[in-house]
C-alpha cells in the first residue's frame, strides 16, 4: 500500500461555502471540497492555497487548520492511502471558475445545509461541519474579516 498527502480548504466567503462539481468521464461524479496533493518541497498550508487557487480561481487565506481526513482508493497497480490536511480559509470574493483541465465543471458558493447536502463524500461533510462550526465560533468572538 502506497500512501499520498493532500491538503485543501473549505473555503468561505459572507458565510457561504465553496464547492466543486467534478465530472470524469462519467464515472467519477459529484460535488467536493477543494484539495490536491503536496508538491515536493511545499509546505502544507501554502499546497491548500494553491490548489483553491487552481482549482476554484478563488483566492484565499488560511484562518485555521481544521484536520485530517483519510480514505484508500485503488490505482491500477496499487491501493493508495490517502490522507487530506484541511484548512478554513476566508475567500476575498464571490469568484470561482472551476479548472476544466481538472474535470471540474461547476464551483459555486451556498449556504452551509446546501453545501453539506451536495457533498459527495462523509468524510467531506464531517471536515466541513467542523470548520463551519470553527468559522461561527471565530465570527462570534469578531475575529472573522
Amino acid at each position: 500500500m502506497a500512501e499520498a498527502t493532500s491538503c485543501g480548504g473549505v473555503v468561505i466567503f459572507r458565510g457561504k461555502i465553496l464547492v466543486l462539481y467534478k465530472n470524469y468521464k462519467n464515472r467519477y461524479e459529484g460535488w467536493v471540497l477543494p484539495k490536491g496533493t503536496v508538491e515536493q518541497g511545499e509546505e502544507p498550508q501554502d499546497t491548500a492555497v494553491r490548489e483553491v487557487l487552481e482549482e476554484s480561481g478563488a483566492s484565499v487565506k488560511i484562518v485555521k487548520y481544521i484536520g485530517d481526513t483519510q480514505y484508500t482508493f485503488n490505482t491500477v497497480s496499487d491501493t493508495i492511502k490517502k490522507t487530506v490536511h484541511w484548512y478554513l480559509c476566508a475567500a476575498d470574493s464571490f469568484y470561482s471558475k472551476p479548472q476544466r483541465e481538472e474535470f471540474f465543471e461547476d464551483s459555486g458558493y451556498y449556504k452551509y445545509h446546501e453545501a453539506f447536502h451536495l457533498l459527495r463524500f462523509a468524510n467531506e461533510r464531517q471536515i466541513l461541519e467542523k470548520a463551519y462550526n470553527e468559522y461561527i465560533n471565530i465570527r462570534r468572538q469578531g475575529r472573522w474579516e
